[in-house]
C-alpha cells in the first residue's frame, strides 16, 4: 500500500502518546508484546511506546538498525537484499519484521525505515520516502510506503504517528475467516 503526503506536518505529543496507549490497549487484550526495528526514527517508536506507564507489560524491545550493517547485525537482513533493493524497501523492512520477531520475546513486531532528508534521497525515492511492516510470529506481514512532506523532523514524527497508527489498525482489522472448499 502506498500513501502519499497521508497528514499535515504538525504531530502533537500528545497525539503519539494517545496512539501508543491504544497500541497498548490492544496488545495487553490479546496478551501480546511488540518488539519495533526502527532506522531513520531513531527509537522513537520505541521511546512513545516507553513514555506509557505499564508498556512492559506490552512492549518487549526496541532494535535501533540506522545502519545497514546494525540491521544485518541485529536483525540478521541479508546484505544481498539491502543491496537489491535498497534499505528503504518492502523486502528490507519485511526482514527487519522477521529478524526483530527472531531476536525478541514478541508475538508482533513492526520496522520503520526511511530517507528523513535533507539529503539522501533520489528520484526512485525522494527525500520523505519511509517503508513500514507489521507482521507476526508465524504469519505474513503488512508493508506500507509513505512519503512525506516537510523537514527532517517532521517526516520523522509523521513517520513515528503513521507506524503506530497503522499498527492500530491493523491490529483492530478482522481476521481472515477460513473458507470451505
Amino acid at each position: 500500500m502506498t500513501t502519499d503526503h497521508p497528514a499535515p506536518h504538525s504531530v502533537s505529543p500528545h497525539e503519539l502518546t494517545r496512539l501508543a496507549a491504544r497500541v497498548g490497549e490492544c496488545l495487553r487484550e490479546r496478551g501480546w508484546r511488540l518488539a519495533t526495528a526502527e532506522s531513520c526514527t531513531g527509537g522513537w517508536v520505541a521511546k512513545t511506546i516507553t513514555d506509557i506507564a505499564g508498556s512492559s507489560d506490552w512492549f518487549d524491545r526496541g532494535f535501533v538498525t540506522y545502519s545497514n550493517a546494525a540491521k544485518q547485525e541485529m536483525l540478521g537482513v541479508d546484505a544481498g537484499l539491502i543491496g537489491q533493493h535498497g534499505a528503504v524497501s518492502a523486502p528490507v523492512v519485511r526482514a527487519m519484521v522477521a529478524g526483530a520477531l527472531a531476536h525478541s520475546q514478541a508475538e508482533i513486531a513492526l520496522a520503520v525505515s526511511g530517507i528523513a532528508g535533507p539529503g539522501g534521497g533520489s528520484p526512485e525515492k525522494p527525500v520523505g520516502t519511509v517503508w513500514f511492516a507489521w507482521g507476526q510470529a508465524g504469519g505474513a506481514s503488512v508493508t506500507r510506503r509513505a512519503c512525506f512532506a516537510g523537514d527532517r523532523e517532521a517526516v520523522r514524527a509523521q513517520a513515528v504517528r503513521t507506524a503506530l497508527l497503522s499498527l492500530l489498525e491493523w491490529l483492530n482489522a478482522p481476521l481472515p475467516r477460513k473458507t470451505d472448499g
